[in-house]
């Protein structure tokens, strides 16, 4: 070669290219582990959710528990004031006030006044056993 004439070798050597899609084989083995990791990954969200899902389920009748604990003690307690009113209404002395007040009774005459006493039965007696011959 002349120190004069420069070979571009660049344009001299042809480049091979080509332009075809590469096309790869499935490999069957690890297609089915990351089928069996994606059921096993599966497996495992299912059983955590579950798990949650119970925990909060619990804490939310926890929460129900302590609302009926509190409604069943504000329950008790009218019941308790409504008994204590009714043993007030109940009572001789505001009965004969009000009969003497609003209904205009009047106390009887000892001389009057009848008693009557409730008279009990006797107990029935006992069944006989009778023997024969």
């Amino acid at each position: 070669m002349s120190p004069g004439r420069q070979v571009d070798f660049e344009y001299g050597i042809k480049k091979d290219v080509r332009n075809n899609a590469i096309v790869r084989e499935i490999d069957e083995e690890r297609h089915r582990q990351l089928w069996r990791s994606v059921g096993i990954g599966g497996m495992v969200v299912v059983v955590l959710l579950f798990s949650i899902w119970l925990v909060v389920d619990r804490v939310a009748h926890g929460y129900q528990i302590q609302k009926l604990e509190l409604e069943r003690a504000a329950e008790e307690e009218k019941n308790e004031h409504l008994r204590m009113e009714i043993e007030v209404l109940r009572a001789p002395s505001r009965i004969e006030e009000m009969a003497l007040r609003d209904l205009k009774l009047v106390h009887p005459d000892q001389d009057k006044a009848i008693v009557i006493e409730r008279v009990t039965s006797p107990a029935a007696p006992e069944p006989s056993i009778v023997a024969a011959r």
